[in-house]
């Protein structure tokens, strides 16, 4: 069974910076991408970011410049960078990941979600 574990949300002041990670339970290699979703109160699921297992990578138009994912094969384990942080930031911040990716496609394994509370 697929587990993504995420971990290092919290609250953080406008302008701050947070890094989310998320353990895999077996080798982030055998999926073609892994990325990071979003959901704030009231709105619909976004796409931060993916990275796919040639080191591509794919940001949503409003984290591009701010967020950067990456990813340490050797650890299982995929990060989001997260600088310059907005109070539109705030989300239940999903890691995933997709046996097939391209864009567009629904992942096919989620974790379980991260808070992140951008406030001052």
């Amino acid at each position: 069974q697929v587990q993504l574990v995420e971990s290092g949300g919290g609250l953080v002041q406008p302008g701050g910076s947070l890094r989310l990670s998320c353990a895999a339970s077996g080798s982030i290699f055998s999926y073609d991408a892994m990325g990071w979703y979003r959901r704030a109160p009231g709105k619909h699921r976004e796409l931060v970011a993916a990275i796919t297992r040639g080191g591509g990578t794919n940001y949503g138009d409003s984290v591009k410049g701010r967020f950067t994912i990456s990813r340490d094969n050797a650890k299982n384990t995929v990060y989001l960078q997260m600088n310059s942080l907005k109070p539109e930031d705030t989300a239940v911040y999903y890691c995933s990941a997709w046996r097939i990716y391209y864009s567009g496609r629904t992942p096919d394994y989620w974790g379980q979600g991260t808070q992140v509370t951008v406030s001052s």
